[in-house]
């Protein structure tokens, strides 16, 4: 049998949120275990675009709603990280961009002008021409409006890598957990028949979480998946772009990240509108053709003759809510030692360590004296979809 371990916090999950919380807790004092079943960010997180948003694009129709107050915060708090002085010391992560911008095509440019003047945004956005535009968009037969907001595009992979940095010796690779009882109750989690003893278990694993749930015997909280259909292009003639570009409705049309691959090029991956509900009813070859007719469409003069495409489908796992709309905030449920969440989104990692933070706070739970941890199993780093799929 292996030997049995304790530590104050057992994180089950080592997305972003799970590592984020790992190391706040860490810079507090508290022991750490993190547990992980398959790669380091694997699931969401290493398929994420890497915009740290701050909500200007949930303001698209007018007031700002709970949404983008509460995540308004955000990019602030990633910038000091970055810039290794905020609450976690992410110096060295690789920053892809100082901003993502909206992009209207000609036809809708004149009812953002009015919007971007209201007080709702004022401050968060400016507007750029010329050799200010993103590289991509500066083409003679570009038409159109573009907006700079004050948001980050990270580059994930680089942001995993530093995160596992900051778990030190506290990462373990599992296969198999099951609850540890005590007189009924949950006094840690058995991982791959080894006990471990924790003064907390917090869940956060996505879309694992609802296994997890099930192998504890509970049902509650829900989850709801809510599916995206998201497209890569890779080729020599792309540019870098970080840009949400507008349609009609709430969401925008489509929205470009850029990603480095190995060989030097670019990758543009595409989300937005185009990877919602109508993407998600098409086979990757439909989703492929949509998305070429999109670009040649709003970007006409890109050559992607030499082009190769692939497609990813992502599933967002969140707290279940009704008529699956988007969740506003992280969430953090609790059932005695039992701490169970979701961040919802990239940028609200450090809203979710903060919810667990504010719990552990008012339970005066507080670092213990534990023996130091066995050499254990690290799980890898999951790799980018762009160096598999291509």
């Amino acid at each position: 049998m292996p030997q049995a371990l304790s530590t104050d916090i057992l994180i089950v999950g080592g997305g972003i949120a799970g590592l984020w919380l790992n190391a706040r807790l860490r810079r507090q004092g508290f022991a750490t275990l993190l547990v992980e079943n398959a790669s380091l960010g694997g699931g969401q997180s290493v398929k994420s675009q890497g915009i740290i948003h701050g909500g200007a694009k949930y303001a698209l129709h007018g007031a700002l709603t709970g949404a983008s107050e509460a995540i308004a915060d955000m990019p602030r708090r990633w910038r000091e990280a970055l810039a290794g002085s905020g609450e976690l010391d992410l110096s060295g992560v690789r920053l892809l961009s100082e901003a993502h911008y909206l992009w209207s095509p000609g036809s809708l440019a004149g009812n953002l002008t009015s919007f971007f003047a209201s007080k709702a945004v004022r401050g968060r956005v400016d507007q750029v021409k010329g050799e200010q535009l993103p590289p991509a968009l500066q083409h003679p037969r570009f038409k159109g409006k573009v907006y700079r907001l004050a948001e980050l595009v990270l580059d994930v992979p680089s942001l995993i890598a530093r995160l596992a940095e900051l778990a030190g010796d506290g990462l373990l690779a599992a296969e198999r957990i099951e609850p540890l009882r005590e007189q009924g109750e949950l006094a840690g989690l058995r991982v791959d028949g080894r006990d471990i003893r924790a003064q907390r278990i917090v869940l956060s694993a996505g879309r694992g979480n609802a296994e997890l749930l099930a192998a504890l015997g509970l049902e509650q909280p829900a989850q709801q998946l809510r599916p995206l259909h998201m497209v890569l292009v890779k080729g020599p003639s792309l540019k870098p772009l970080y840009a949400h570009c507008l349609g009609g409705g709430p969401k925008p049309r489509v929205t470009v990240t850029s990603h480095p691959a190995a060989d030097g090029q670019w990758v543009w991956y595409l989300g937005g509108d185009l990877a919602e509900a109508d993407g998600v009813a098409r086979d990757e070859a439909a989703q492929i053709r949509a998305a070429q007719q999109e670009l040649g469409n709003l970007l006409p003069w890109l050559d992607l003759g030499s082009a190769q495409w692939a497609t990813l489908r992502v599933e967002r796992a969140e707290p279940a809510q009704s008529g699956l709309v988007r969740p506003d905030n992280a969430f953090l449920a609790e059932q005695q030692r039992l701490l169970v969440g979701w961040p919802t989104k990239l940028a609200l990692a450090p809203d979710f360590a903060d919810r667990v933070l504010a719990t552990l706070a008012r339970d005066g739970i507080r670092p213990a004296e534990h023996p130091p941890l066995p050499a254990l199993p690290r799980p890898a780093i999951a790799h980018p979809a762009w160096e598999d799929l291509f």
